[in-house]
């Protein structure tokens, strides 16, 4: 009884942690975003209309015949540079735009340098308020060159920037991550879908750990590998699909790893895995006995692969009679509905007529921009003035054909939905079921303008267009290059989707569609790369870590982290409480884990309120 009451007495004397809401300035992004637009267009556009102007115009467009554009050399030549100079003033826009971002990064990193340590983020602070901004920064260009027509050039970019260094020869395959705070040696690849993730944030009112990662040479991760925070890889390491590190581990190199977390394998394990037999590793050695072997054997395979031949179709026709066994719905389980759970509600084959409605779209879309562009060049005759706000007004266009779109597909959607209420339950997912061609026809309506908000010059606007579709959602939460559905789905406040997470309150199983509302309380953190299914419910201050997934109709109880695959309830949500200034290492190859003081990352004046 008296431990109860002195237990008490502490918890009565321990300090209320602080939790101040972190504060982002849009204003600000927005001006910094309009500067690096407009200023990455003047140059190029310039050089543009002095070409088209002085010498596309009065050569070609101003030629009297079509048959003199290939009879006489100015016309001709008019016709042939076109495309040339178009792509040196799209090259010259990228140059441009790698440019403005550079000198903006540069004045970031003055004010406040990147550095490693733990950023708290409950309380406000300088090292905080430019951490978030060098990430807004990298956001735009890393797409325009990433998803442009030289996608290559995205790794030159991280260098000139600085944000991340890359060695000669290496190379970063499209992914939502490895846009800054990383040192790449010599000769490695990053496959495609793997993230070098120098930052984690540990829940709402937690920590973010940011700390580089050092890559050494001739290190391969072969595809969708998750590396956290202050990993060190050293040389020739080779990573097998999927295989994960946690923050601050050692890998000594010259070894496969594999698994979540990674760990090594040896050379027999990676044969297996990969199906390899000593004959295959000896190909590359000696092509010519091997190449003369297989001659030999060729007659004889012959007869075993027609063998083969029968036994796998015999197999298929086996297979073909229990796919199409019938499936009782009222006997499902939740066992059942929980087996395919990275499953997309995008499904790739779409009746030819749902397509059909993007044609009104995009005509009466196009016409009210074409009609704006006519008034534009209509009222402002000048040339001067012309050329001078024409990317000004190529950006008001462009969210105008966006704005446009997503208020003709609103207003199809509300008709649509007063043909046939949108409702959850568990469906047949096939053509002539009323509910899954209806749903099938909703997912393609707002698909269209969820990708063009995503992949326009200010992608968080994409919040605007899940509020109008129905989602309860508010400005304070986020989706960072997440998926979600764009129905069915709750967000309290301040509620942040990591990137590459998965939101789904619709799943095809098998013959099914299963529809079921998700709901998410306030200040939950959904970890990148992680799925939650339809029916999941997570409660108030809940972390669900990276890499984990959800079952089918799973509630998470409010105030603990969760991990795994499915996820399963680890410790109580305190990262706001811990101890900042400890770092646990892991030495992968000796399978040893070790702590270490660094300090802690945030404004001089604040340290003494950690």
């Amino acid at each position: 009884m008296p431990s109860d009451i002195q237990k008490d007495g502490l918890e009565e004397l321990k300090p209320e942690v602080i939790k101040e809401e972190l504060g982002f300035q849009y204003f600000l992004y927005f001006v910094i975003f309009a500067t690096i637009y407009l200023a990455s267009l003047l140059v190029p556009t310039i050089c543009f209309l002095i070409y088209f102007l002085l010498f596309f115009w009065p050569n070609f467009l101003g030629t009297s015949t079509f048959i003199s554009i290939f009879t006489e050399i100015n016309p001709l030549l008019a016709l042939l540079t076109m495309p040339l100079v178009m792509i040196f003033c799209y090259l010259l826009r990228l140059f441009f735009l790698a440019l403005t971002t550079k000198l903006f990064w540069n004045y970031t990193e003055k004010k406040s340098p990147s550095k490693n340590g733990i950023i708290p983020r409950n309380i406000r602070s300088k090292t905080e308020k430019f951490y978030h901004l060098r990430s807004f920064l990298i956001k735009y260009p890393k797409n325009s060159f990433v998803k442009g027509f030289f996608p290559w050039l995205s790794n030159a970019l991280f260098n000139f920037i600085g944000s991340t260094k890359l060695g000669k020869g290496s190379t970063l395959e499209e992914s939502v991550g490895n846009e800054k705070f990383a040192i790449l040696g010599k000769n490695c690849y990053i496959g495609v879908n793997s993230t070098l993730a120098t930052h984690l944030v540990e829940g709402l009112f937690g920590n973010i750990a940011y700390f580089q990662i050092k890559v050494g040479d001739n290190v391969t991760l072969a595809g969708t590998n998750q590396i956290g925070p202050g990993t060190e890889i050293h040389d020739n390491s080779y990573l097998l699909p999927l295989a994960s590190a946690t923050k601050h581990s050692i890998l000594r190199g010259d070894n496969y790893y594999f698994g979540i977390p990674l760990r090594r394998i040896f050379n027999k394990k990676v044969m297996r895995y990969l199906d390899l037999t000593p004959e295959d590793l000896q190909i590359n050695e000696n092509i010519n006995e091997f190449l003369e072997k297989k001659a030999k054997e060729k007659s004889g395979k012959e007869t075993a692969e027609s063998k083969k031949g029968e036994l796998f179709k015999k197999s298929s026709n086996q297979n073909q009679e229990i796919i199409e066994k019938p499936v009782n719905v009222s006997k499902l389980s939740e066992k059942d509905l929980a087996v395919d759970f990275t499953t997309s509600s995008a499904i790739s084959r779409v009746n030819i007529k749902f397509l059909a409605v993007y044609l009104p779209i995009f005509w009466l879309a196009g016409l009210i921009v074409a009609i704006s562009f006519y008034t534009y060049s209509f009222l402002l005759n000048n040339i001067i003035l012309f050329i001078y706000f024409l990317p000004t007004m190529i950006l008001i266009l462009w969210f105008m054909f966006i704005l446009s779109c997503f208020l003709l597909s609103k207003l199809i959607l509300i008709l649509v939905n007063l043909i046939h209420k949108p409702k959850e339950g568990v469906f047949l997912a096939q053509i002539g079921d009323t509910d899954f061609e209806f749903w099938c026809l909703r997912t393609e309506l707002k698909k269209i303008v969820l990708w063009l908000m995503r992949n326009c010059p200010i992608p968080w606007i994409d919040v605007l267009a899940f509020r109008w579709f129905g989602i309860s959602i508010d400005f304070s939460s986020y989706l960072y290059d997440a998926w979600c559905d764009a129905e069915f789905v709750d967000f309290g406040h301040r509620v942040v989707i990591g990137q590459g997470a998965t939101i789904m309150s619709s799943m095809v199983i098998g013959k099914y569609l299963i529809i079921k509302r998700v709901f998410f309380d306030d200040y939950v953190l959904v970890g990148g790369h992680t799925t939650v299914a339809p029916g999941t419910i997570v409660g108030k201050d809940t972390v669900i870590a990276a890499i984990s997934t959800t079952l089918y109709n799973q509630y998470l109880e409010p105030g603990w982290i969760y991990i795994g695959i499915p996820v399963i309830k680890i410790k109580p949500n305190k990262y706001a409480e811990s101890r900042r200034n400890i770092i646990m290492k892991k030495d992968v190859d000796a399978e040893k884990k070790f702590e270490f003081e660094h300090e802690i990352n945030i404004d001089e004046d604040k340290k003494d309120i950690v």
